[in-house]
């Protein structure tokens, strides 16, 4: 089953409207007018109209960082999934190891979260991945296993194929250090695996899973370059026009 790659950016909290249209500028001469891997981007939700006109008519797709699971009422701060399809958004990024340990997100939570996804026509991201802690005491498996059962519970078969996984080792986000491209197979591998179990093993061929932590243009190349590795979840790389045009470049070559 062939994949095609997918390289999101997230730039979190990161970002100003004039820097985040300018990096968008940026990013679309780079590219050009095709691109062999699916690249999006997920602005600060105040700005993703902004980047919306800003990348009209481009190959790059936009993304949200979060969701809000009711379709509306008095949730006063918060932003659904139809606002976000109505903005311009095709994906959404959910259960992100920092909203788990920082706004104290649970497997149920995401769970919600990826069926209003579905409901408002975006393709949710849903974001694995284990402490540093939980690593040293042998737990990757059984912690990853955990929060894809969990954060994927009510998903039917016909919606499976269209998610996206990404598995971000939480120890590797923001740090410096970078799963070896042999560990973080490993862990892709072993989704892959319960994918299939939970699903079949056709539709969990299709699902595409992204390595985020760390990524940098300098390492991307051996990454990608995994059987089960389908691309990035770039966090600081992304805020870089240069460094992740390299990125989607490595990408694109995997």
């Amino acid at each position: 089953m062939s994949r095609r790659p997918f390289i999101a950016g997230n730039w979190k909290m990161n970002t100003r409207q004039s820097s985040a249209v300018a990096l968008v500028k940026d990013l679309i001469s780079g590219l050009g007018a095709e691109s062999v891997a699916e690249v999006a981007v997920c602005p600060p939700s105040i700005y993703l109209a902004a980047v919306a006109d800003a990348i009209a008519g481009s190959p790059i797709e936009l993304g949200a960082q979060n969701l809000y699971p009711a379709t509306d009422g008095a949730f006063t701060g918060e932003v659904n999934a139809a606002m976000l399809s109505d903005v311009g958004c095709r994906f959404v990024i959910l259960g992100h190891s920092e909203r788990r340990q920082l706004m104290g997100e649970t497997d149920a939570d995401v769970a919600k979260k990826l069926q209003a996804a579905f409901a408002g026509n975006l393709v949710p991201i849903v974001c694995v991945g284990e402490t540093l802690a939980e690593r040293e005491a042998g737990d990757t498996e059984k912690v990853v296993e955990t929060q894809v059962r969990g954060s994927l519970e009510g998903l039917d078969e016909v919606r499976a194929a269209g998610i996206v996984i990404a598995y971000e080792p939480v120890w590797a986000i923001g740090t410096g250090l970078t799963a070896t491209p042999a560990q973080a197979e490993a862990v892709h591998k072993m989704i892959r695996t319960l994918l299939g179990d939970m699903f079949t093993p056709h539709i969990a061929s299709q699902i595409r899973i992204q390595y985020g932590g760390s990524v940098k243009a300098d390492n991307a190349a051996e990454l990608l370059g995994q059987e089960n590795i389908d691309g990035a979840l770039v966090g600081g790389a992304s805020l870089k026009s240069a460094d992740f045009l390299a990125i989607i470049a490595a990408a694109s070559k995997s």
